[in-house]
């Protein structure tokens, strides 16, 4: 995740808080993220680091601290560090994604199970609802899988971000998010209801209607980009 480019100078305020990046100790100031105090350290980020606002997922992130020997995990661009905590980055968590044809599936109560067949060594610890920085309630997803529920699942998942964490976590080696990523695939092409315009605006984007604006719109300026978006006219309709 992180390149080592120079040596952090010496702390010289008490106020600095002590971590530790990669083994070696560094100080770093407080209430500085832990993707903060990396760049602080001298580390120059070039892989595991996307959106820095907690959206992306990309820099799920392994810690220690003093007070425990569990392994912790969160998003560097989210996790306030603490003194003397440890830190590993590493590129990504391992999983395994099921390769499969959306189209020859059928969104019946089976299709979650049958491909991810480890959702049924789910013990209900909820140690990924725990884990997951979004928030969001994974082990309630997951007991919807089991039901076959799709939409729930669908639901329930919408906002995960894939980073990782609940995965890493889980005694029972569930790929959560890849189980979620299936359940709005199968929603979206089954079951949710289509657009009444979509059809058209395919047909129109096949066509290269917009073909034309749009390359006009990539060779715009920055600032000419900016102008557009907050002198445009929103047209909306509420329900």
């Amino acid at each position: 995740m992180a390149n080592e480019v120079n040596e952090n100078a010496p702390a010289n305020s008490l106020d600095m808080v002590p971590v530790y990046i990669m083994g070696k100790l560094y100080y770093v100031p407080p209430g500085s993220t832990i993707m903060g105090a990396l760049e602080y350290a001298g580390y120059q980020i070039k892989r595991g680091a996307g959106c820095r606002e907690g959206f992306c997922g990309a820099c799920a992130t392994v810690y220690r601290t003093p007070d425990s020997y569990k392994i912790q995990y969160g998003l560097a661009c989210q996790t306030v560090v603490m003194p003397d905590m440890y830190l590993a980055q590493i590129p990504f968590f391992p999983a395994v994604k099921k390769t499969y044809d959306i189209d020859e599936l059928e969104p019946n109560d089976e299709v979650l199970s049958n491909i991810y067949p480890e959702i049924n060594r789910c013990v209900g610890c909820n140690t990924c609802t725990k884990s997951c920085p979004q928030e969001l309630d994974v082990m309630d997803y997951i007991q919807a899988a089991l039901r076959g529920e799709i939409e729930k699942v669908a639901h329930l998942s919408f906002d995960c971000i894939m980073c990782g964490l609940c995965a890493a976590r889980c005694p029972a080696e569930i790929v959560h998010y890849n189980v979620g990523i299936l359940a709005r695939r199968l929603y979206g092409k089954y079951l949710v209801k289509k657009g009444e315009y979509l059809p058209k605006r395919l047909s129109e984007l096949k066509d290269g209607k917009f073909d034309k604006p749009m390359k006009e719109i990539m060779g715009l300026s920055r600032e000419e980009l900016i102008k557009r978006y907050y002198d445009r006219e929103i047209n909306f309709k509420i329900a």
